[in-house]
């Protein structure tokens, strides 16, 4: 995995004092999302999980392509309405407030992702105060697939005790309040639509463990519709491909995942089928640049410290993996001393704060002839980095933001 030339040249320019900065190659951006969405068969829309990167620059990248955006709270309703204006939103998250479901009502989102029976009726008390709005409702659940069913998953939202969507008893009951005319909801009832059922169980995994996934979800959906007498309209299978930072060109299969729903969707005509894709749609698109301020030896090992670290991108260290990075030499050394440079065929690549868990990069092959000076594009960037970092620890500056094409 490396740079494209746009981006490489982009950082060459830069001035140190321009550094850290996240690049995002949005022109790339496009490219990938609209291969993904030509896998994909007619009757599956693609929702981008905004969440993932919320940047406006990348929501309105990917408007041409997916059929809508995912948030979760109200924060983000407002920000991806605000970025794209005309788009439709999917409501999900746990842990809704009482203000974040009237707000989502009161801007219009049609589609929720109900996460609980109080939930439910908190959305029935909001639309009991308005009288002209109504709602589609997938209920999240959270369905037992198995021991090893979730197989290289790299995180588990479902499948297990999780906050996360209904234990299946309870999506019956929630069914059941949804379908009874003469059931404690009322009136409202006919104004909470339900669709079908949202599972995201979890994220990380290859396309053949998605669509084996994807079909016991669909299944268990279908049958609970048939014992309930309702229309199954629709199945949201969620996101979580695989994202591989270990091996940056081993990618999602796209093609065989966009195939494999092809077949299930032959099975249930009439449905529609959503992902939810946030990380596999932008994790490539987008760098982190920065500049190598010290190359040290401690206790026989190099260590190249460079502005920024993970309070900026705090990936590698929450998932505990090294992120993958291209070297972008810088030959001129201004200063009369030597030039501190990696001596021992590898160097862990740090950060600036004080803590040993600023780590980006452990003992690193890419990194033997690292200097002092030289400039590093860390890759695979464009998801869950600056967006859920710790910002403040240590009130460094923060990175710019460069969007190119």
């Amino acid at each position: 995995m490396t740079a494209t030339e746009r981006v490489r040249r982009h950082v060459a320019d830069l001035a140190a004092d321009r550094l850290p900065c996240y690049v995002y190659d949005l022109a790339e951006l496009r490219t990938h999302a609209a291969g993904v969405r030509a896998a994909l068969p007619e009757r599956v829309e693609l929702y981008y999980a905004a969440k993932a990167n919320p940047d406006a620059p990348v929501l309105a990248a990917l408007r041409p392509t997916v059929d809508g955006y995912e948030v979760s709270s109200a924060g983000e309703l407002a920000h991806v309405r605000a970025s794209v204006p005309d788009a439709p939103l999917a409501f999900g998250g746990p842990g809704k407030t009482p203000d974040e479901i009237a707000a989502a009502v009161d801007a219009g989102v049609h589609r929720w992702h109900v996460e609980s029976e109080q939930e439910l009726r908190r959305l029935a008390v909001v639309l009991g105060d308005r009288p002209d709005a109504s709602v589609d409702v997938l209920l999240r659940v959270n369905l037992p697939v198995g021991a090893g069913s979730l197989g290289s998953a790299a995180l588990a939202m479902g499948g297990r005790p999780t906050p996360f969507g209904l234990d299946p008893d309870r999506a019956e009951a929630c069914v059941r309040l949804l379908t009874d005319p003469l059931g404690p909801l009322g009136p409202v009832r006919r104004r909470l639509r339900l669709r079908g059922v949202h599972a995201h169980l979890a994220s990380g995994l290859a396309a053949a463990e998605q669509l084996a996934l994807a079909g016991r979800i669909v299944g268990w959906s279908a049958r609970l519709a048939e014992r309930h007498a309702f229309p199954l309209d629709e199945v949201n299978v969620g996101g979580g491909m695989t994202v591989d930072y270990a091996d940056p060109a081993a990618r999602f299969d796209w093609t065989a995942f966009g195939e494999g729903l092809g077949k299930l969707l032959d099975r249930h005509p009439g449905l529609t089928l959503r992902i939810e894709p946030g990380r596999a749609l932008t994790a490539y698109c987008g760098w982190y640049a920065t500049e190598v301020l010290d190359v040290k030896r401690s206790h026989g090992e190099d260590f190249a410290l460079v502005r920024g670290g993970t309070h900026h991108l705090r990936t590698p260290a929450t998932r505990g993996h090294d992120q993958p990075f291209t070297v972008l030499p810088v030959d001129v050394w201004p200063h009369a001393w030597p030039r501190p440079a990696v001596t021992g065929g590898r160097a862990t690549l740090a950060g600036q704060l004080c803590t040993p868990k600023d780590v980006l990069a452990h003992a690193a092959p890419a990194a033997a002839r690292l200097r002092t000076g030289d400039r590093v594009l860390f890759d695979m960037a464009g998801a869950y980095a600056w967006n859920i970092s710790h910002h403040e620890f240590l009130m460094h500056p923060r990175p710019g933001f460069h969007h190119l094409g």
